[in-house]
């Protein structure tokens, strides 16, 4: 399923300022807030569309690379990329919810009865990033590589448990192994109950008394991974492509967060990129550009020869279709190829011998090499637009 544009979700403008966008947000978490509509699935999907496009929007660094990208630059589903879970979005705008009086932890009752439960919390490792330099060429096919990453891994000592017997844990003796506490909370909807994640086993519901003397009782340990990741044909320097899972290890076999990678795209000694299509420079010798020939320039796919045509002008743009990159949507799947432009310029020697300046003035003699009014008209209009 195609994700929605993120200014669609919200009802918003693209030119919608910071305020709005927050106002909007309000409005969709307010509608469909899980604890308002229990048990609706369609209600909670809605919601969870609503935070992750004000995620994005609320960023102003995020919103300019979407903007210019689409879903894509933000590891949309071409990506391998995926929606915010529920608890990503309470962890995250708890604080929101709280100004709004909504329940910062996600599990109040918004009409003043009892809470709907939370559960233990399964802890989450946090996410990497790394950065990946790509040539041209390399964007050009889409390319796989090797990159070596420090990184939290599960302790092998403990199995990730963090006890030195490998067992679970004991009950935690402050929310007796729920992982949550409960308070009373004044709302827009009246008084609450709101459950949030315990203080003392940090909503894991256990503690660990017989730590592994190998990671201290945390589960994980920092170690250095080879990780393969695919780079695909066409992307852009700025996009980031996620890998799910790739990220740090969580404490006490949680979930791992996800890697980052983010493209830099290296400078090509003979080209210049304009979206899809490649930009080269061609510069002429007067006798090819007056006389017309063929003429040997590079391509991403190897040499190629073009024919200059007779009085060819500096300034005129050749095109050579499909010798570019290829076009991606937002979801990264490709619809054609782009087009490598030569823009013409022409040689004019500073420094001639006498045989040399012999030849040229004798030219100057002729009227085919003189412009006239017509020709400095077009030569502009050309050059110029």
């Amino acid at each position: 399923m195609e994700k929605r544009d993120y200014y669609e979700v919200l009802g918003v403008s693209k030119g919608a300022t910071a305020d709005e966008i927050k106002k909007a947000y309000r409005k969709m978490a307010v509608k469909y807030h899980p604890d308002k509509n229990p048990g609706d699935k369609a209600a909670e999907e809605k919601f969870k569309e609503a935070a992750e496009a004000y995620e994005v929007l609320s960023d102003p660094q995020k919103r300019q690379r979407y903007d210019q990208f689409g879903h894509a630059g933000m590891g949309g589903a071409g990506f391998g990329g995926g929606g915010m879970n529920m608890e990503d979005i309470f962890s995250q705008f708890g604080d929101l919810f709280s100004e709004w009086g909504m329940g910062g932890g996600g599990f109040s009752s918004f009409f003043g009865g009892s809470s709907r439960g939370g559960g233990q919390r399964v802890r989450r490792g946090s996410d990497l990033r790394v950065r990946v330099r790509v040539t041209l060429e390399e964007i050009a096919t889409g390319v796989d590589k090797k990159i070596k990453v420090k990184k939290l891994v599960n302790c092998k000592s403990c199995n990730g448990s963090g006890s030195a017997d490998g067992s679970q844990g004991e009950a935690c003796p402050t929310c007796k192994g729920s992982g949550r506490v409960i308070q009373a909370q004044r709302g827009i909807f009246g008084m609450m109950q709101v459950q949030s994640e315990c203080p003392t086993c940090h909503g894991e519901g256990k503690i660990i008394k017989n730590k592994c003397s190998h990671c201290h009782g945390e589960g994980v340990v920092r170690e250095e991974e080879i990780i393969d990741i695919h780079i695909p044909a066409g992307v852009a320097g700025g996009m980031q492509i996620p890998m799910q899972g790739k990220g740090n290890a969580a404490p006490h076999g949680g979930v791992n967060g996800d890697l980052l990678v983010l493209v830099e795209e290296e400078e090509h000694k003979d080209f210049l990129r304009d979206g899809s299509d490649l930009v080269y420079n061609l510069l002429l010798d007067m006798p090819t550009a007056i006389l017309g020939g063929q003429v040997q320039i590079p391509t991403l796919q190897g040499e190629a020869k073009i024919t200059i045509a007779p009085g060819t002008q500096p300034g005129k743009v050749l095109r050579m279709r499909g010798k570019g990159l290829p076009m991606i949507d937002q979801y990264a799947r490709q619809y054609g190829t782009g087009d490598m432009l030569i823009n013409v310029g022409v040689y004019i020697p500073e420094a001639l011998n006498k045989e040399e300046k012999k030849m040229i003035e004798k030219l100057k003699e002729s009227e085919n090499v003189r412009p006239g009014a017509s020709d400095k008209k077009n030569f502009f209009k050309n050059l110029f637009g």
